[in-house]
C-alpha cells in the first residue's frame, strides 16, 4: 500500500452535508464525472500536440459500465490518467477544499437553487455512493497506475493497481435508495439529458448513446437551412416549424455561442417560463434561462452556451451580475438587428411572423429603451388600405453573428424571383405618411373588429384608413406612442365621428311650420321621449354614404377620454369596464328606416289625441334601433339581453298585424 491516511477537513459531518446538499438533484454526478472525463481526454490532446506525449491517443471514448450485482455504476475514459501524486493534490486536496469552500458558502441558503457548479464533479459522487474508488494510470511514460478509495468518511487508502490501460475509471457502489442509476434506461436518459452534446463517444453496453455534434458549435457555413430545423425538432418534438432563427458566435467582449428561435405560439404556451437551454462547454446545465434572457424574449427557445455566465452562484445573485446583464442586452440587440433585416429584406415573412412575436416585440418596447429605439420604426399594425406594394417571396431565414469585427453574415437561400404582394401590414410612420393630406397627424384605430365592424366599415367607405391595434398589450401600448409622438391624436373609430363621414349640410334642412322644427330635431325628440334616459346624450347627423341602407340607422360612441378613463379605473380595481351610461347615441337620419319612422310618427300626430296602436310602434322601433347600436358594442348585460329579445318580438308581432289590415 502506497499510502493510507485521511483527508485534511476543517467541517465536521461534512460527507453527509455532501450528500444532502452539494446539489439539491442527485443525479446532477453523471453530468459531473462525465465531464470531468472529457476534460480529461481533451488534456491529453492538448499535450499531445504540444509534443510531451508520443504515443498514440487513439480514439477517444467514455465507457460507462453497470454491474447490478455488485451494484456498481462505472464511467471509464480514455483520457490523461493521474500519477499517485496527482491524485493526492487533485482529489485529497483541490477537490475537496473546493467542495468545502461551497457548503461554508451555501450552507442555511437551501431556499436560491444553485444553478451548477463545475469544478466541485468528483465529489458530487458521494451523493449517491456508499463508497468511491478512483482506478488510473497516467500518460506519463513510466507512470504506474494506482488505485484510491473512500467509503464516504474522512479516511481513504491509495495503493498501486495493476491497470496497464491509460485513462481513469471511476467506480461507485451506490448506495440502496439510489439503485434506480443501475438501470440502463435511467443512464441512457440522463446522458441525453446533460451530456448528448458532448464531443466524445459515450458508450453504455458498447452502444454509443450521446450525438456529440454541437450545431451552435458549427460554422454556420457548414449547416444547412434543415440542419437548424432538425435541430429544432430535436429539441422541441411534435412543434410547429419555428418562424426563424439566429445563430450567435462571438468570444468579445465574451464568449457566447448558439442558436435561439422564434416559436410559432400556442395558447396552452407558458410565455413567463423560458424554455431556452444553457450549457457551459456543451455540458447540459438547465433548462431555465430566465435570470438570462431579458423577460419580453421569454418565448424564444434553442441553446445559449457560454462560459462567461457564473453558475456557482444563486438565482438570485445571478439576476444582478453585471455580466449576465451584458449578455442580455447582447441578446437582445441581436434579436433586434434580426428583425431589422428580416423588415428590410423579407418582409413578408417578417409580417407573417408579426401574428406570433408581435406581442412580445411591443412589451420589449415597452420595458427596455434601448430595444425601443433599435426596433421603434419596425413595429407594424394591420390596416384597411389595400397596400400594392410588392415584397419578397416568403423564405426561411438564418442570420449569423460572427467574431470577425462584430458584422452579420447571411447565409439566407436567395429568395424566389416570385414576388407576392404585401399583406395589409404598416408601419405608424407609413402610415402617417400616406394620410397627411387627407388628416394629417391623425390616426384612427380599432381595437376589436368583430364589434367594431360597422364603424370600421364608415371609415373605409369614406376613404379612411384604420389600423387594428387588438392584441391585449395595444391598450398600454397606445399610451406609448402618444408619447412618442405627441403631436399625433389617436382616435378610436367608435369615439367621435370625423366630418368626413357627415354630410355636412344641416343648414338646408326644411324647418316644418307646424312645429316650428327640423326633420332632425324632431328626430331627436322622438328617440328622447321613446328612450327615456336622462344621461344618454342623443344626436342626428347623416352619415355620407352613396347607400344609406348601408349604413347603420344608429351607432354608440364612446368618447375617447371618458372610455380611456373608465378602462384605465376598471384596471386598477381589476374588473372589467362596465357599459357607462353617460354615452351618445348618434342617430343616421339619411337610413330609410330613421326616415320612415318620422314619417310613422308624423302619421300618429295627425290621428289625435291618446297613444295609437302607431305611437306604439314608433317607440317599439326606437327601442329596436338603439338596442341594435348597443349590441354592436357588447352594451348588453343578461337583462338587457332579455329586454331586447322581448322588443323585437313585440316589434315583429305589431308589423305584421299591420301588414295583415
Amino acid at each position: 500500500m502506497l499510502e493510507q491516511g485521511t483527508i485534511s477537513i476543517h467541517t465536521e459531518n461534512i460527507f453527509p452535508i455532501i450528500k444532502k446538499s452539494l446539489y439539491s438533484d442527485h443525479q446532477i454526478f453523471l453530468r459531473e464525472l462525465v465531464s470531468n472525463a472529457v476534460d480529461a481526454i481533451q488534456k491529453l490532446k492538448m499535450v499531445s500536440r504540444a509534443g510531451d506525449y508520443a504515443g498514440d491517443i487513439g480514439e477517444p471514448e467514455i465507457e460507462i459500465a453497470i454491474d447490478k450485482d455488485k451494484k456498481t455504476l462505472s464511467i471509464s475514459d480514455n483520457g490523461i490518467g493521474m500519477t499517485a501524486d496527482e491524485v493526492k493534490k487533485y482529489i485529497n486536496q483541490v477537490a475537496f477544499s473546493s467542495a468545502e469552500e461551497f457548503i461554508h458558502k451555501y450552507e442555511g441558503k437551501s431556499d436560491q437553487p444553485i444553478i451548477g457548479h463545475f469544478g466541485l464533479g468528483f465529489y458530487s459522487s458521494f451523493m449517491v455512493a456508499q463508497k468511491v474508488e478512483i482506478d488510473t494510470l497516467s500518460y506519463q511514460e513510466g507512470a504506474q497506475a494506482v488505485h484510491w478509495s473512500c467509503d464516504g468518511s474522512p479516511a481513504f487508502t491509495l495503493e498501486e493497481s495493476p491497470r496497464t490501460t491509460r485513462g481513469t475509471t471511476i467506480i461507485l457502489s451506490l448506495q440502496g435508495e439510489e439503485e434506480e442509476f443501475l438501470e440502463s434506461a435511467r443512464i441512457k436518459n440522463l446522458v441525453k439529458t446533460y451530456c448528448d452534446f458532448l464531443p466524445v463517444p459515450i458508450k453504455l453496453d458498447g452502444e454509443v448513446i450521446n450525438k456529440q455534434k454541437a450545431p451552435w458549435r458549427e460554422s454556420p457555413s457548414n449547416l444547412t437551412q434543415e440542419d437548424y430545423l432538425e435541430f429544432y425538432r430535436y429539441l422541441y418534438p411534435f412543434q410547429e416549424e419555428p418562424l426563424l432563427w439566429v445563430h450567435l458566435n462571438t468570444d468579445y467582449p465574451f464568449i457566447i455561442n448558439g442558436i435561439l428561435y422564434f416559436p410559432k405560439m400556442r395558447p396552452d404556451v407558458d410565455v413567463t417560463k423560458g424554455q431556452i437551454k444553457l450549457f457551459c462547454n456543451q455540458v447540459f446545465v438547465s433548462d431555465n434561462c430566465e435570470e438570462i434572457i431579458p423577460q419580453f424574449l421569454m418565448p424564444m427557445r434553442g441553446v445559449i452556451d457560454s462560459t462567461d455566465i457564473p453558475l456557482n452562484v444563486s438565482r438570485s445573485a445571478l439576476q444582478g451580475d453585471r455580466t449576465v446583464r451584458r449578455i442580455g442586452d447582447y441578446i437582445a440587440k441581436k434579436v433586434g438587428d434580426r428583425l431589422k433585416e428580416l423588415f428590410r429584406d423579407y418582409r413578408e415573412q417578417y409580417i407573417s411572423a408579426w401574428k406570433d412575436l408581435g406581442t412580445f416585440v411591443k412589451f420589449g418596447v415597452l420595458n427596455d429603451e434601448k430595444f425601443k429605439k433599435q426596433i421603434e420604426d419596425i413595429i407594424v399594425f394591420r390596416t384597411t388600405a389595400k397596400l400594392t406594394e410588392k415584397v419578397a417571396a416568403e423564405t426561411p431565414v438564418v442570420e449569423v453573428q460572427s467574431s470577425d469585427g462584430d458584422a452579420w453574415q447571411d447565409v439566407t437561400p436567395s429568395p424566389s424571383s416570385d414576388s407576392a404582394p404585401s399583406a395589409p401590414y404598416t408601419t405608424l410612420k407609413e402610415y402617417l405618411e400616406r394620410n397627411k393630406e387627407r388628416n394629417e397627424n391623425r390616426v384612427f384605430y380599432s381595437t376589436d373588429e368583430t364589434t367594431q365592424s360597422t364603424y370600421i366599415e364608415l371609415h373605409k367607405n369614406q376613404g379612411l384608413e384604420v389600423l387594428f391595434m387588438d392584441s391585449f398589450i395595444d391598450t398600454h401600448f397606445i399610451n406609448f406612442l402618444e408619447r412618442e409622438y405627441q403631436d399625433v391624436k389617436f382616435t378610436r373609430v367608435d369615439s367621435d365621428l370625423d366630418n368626413t363621414l357627415l354630410e355636412q349640410d344641416k343648414d338646408k334642412e326644411i324647418v316644418d311650420p307646424k312645429t316650428n322644427k327640423t326633420r332632425s330635431e324632431t328626430i331627436k325628440e322622438l328617440f328622447e321621449k321613446s328612450l327615456n334616459k336622462p344621461k344618454l346624450n342623443i344626436r342626428t347627423e347623416a352619415l355620407k354614404s352613396d347607400d344609406p341602407q348601408g349604413t347603420p340607422p344608429a351607432i354608440v360612441l364612446l368618447p375617447e377620454i371618458l372610455r380611456r378613463l373608465r378602462e384605465m379605473n376598471a384596471m386598477m380595481q381589476q374588473g372589467t369596464a362596465e357599459f357607462p351610461e353617460d354615452h351618445i347615441l348618434l342617430v343616421n337620419t339619411a337610413h330609410p328606416l330613421i326616415q320612415n319612422l318620422a314619417n310613422l310618427n308624423q302619421g300618429s300626430i295627425i290621428q289625435g289625441d291618446g297613444e295609437s296602436s302607431t305611437d306604439q310602434l314608433v317607440n317599439l322601433i326606437c327601442q329596436h334601433v338603439y338596442d341594435l347600436a348597443l349590441m354592436s358594442q357588447k352594451g348588453f348585460d343578461a337583462e338587457g339581453m332579455k329586454s331586447f329579445v322581448e322588443r323585437s318580438n313585440e316589434v315583429l308581432t305589431k308589423l305584421t298585424e299591420q301588414a295583415s289590415k
